[in-house]
């Protein structure tokens, strides 16, 4: 399975852009599925997941209220709708996958099996 993430881009501060992952053959992963972001000389941190069970969805302290994930009715696009973006917000944003993934587990990069290639984000001021 390879995902594919992305709508990246350049925004003002303020602004608002949405990320798309999808995987190749148009296997569901409308579950499991989380996104991370990584800026340059950090961590890996985890954005926003939707759960395996249910399709609860989780968000980091930093970006609940302002990121909404989400997937398609068919579950093979999840998105990323980002509002009120900020400069601290700039980073590669990477989709990763694992169907089986466990709920206390989705914060955690080392979970997951799958990977996107990633897609730039950067915020002005």
């Amino acid at each position: 399975v390879q995902l594919q993430a992305s709508g990246g881009g350049l925004v003002q501060a303020g602004g608002s852009l949405r990320l798309s992952c999808a995987a190749s053959g148009r296997t569901v992963i409308g579950y499991g599925l989380a996104w991370f972001r990584q800026a340059p000389g950090k961590e890996r941190e985890f954005v926003a997941a939707i759960a395996r069970s249910g399709g609860a969805t989780v968000y980091a302290d930093s970006v609940k209220g302002r990121f909404t994930i989400s997937r398609d009715k068919d579950k093979t696009t999840v998105y990323l709708q980002m509002n009120s973006l900020e400069p601290e917000d700039t980073a590669v944003y990477y989709c990763a996958w694992n169907p089986r993934i466990i709920f206390s587990s989705l914060g955690v990069p080392s979970s997951y099996d799958y990977w996107g290639q990633g897609t730039q984000v950067t915020v002005s001021s």
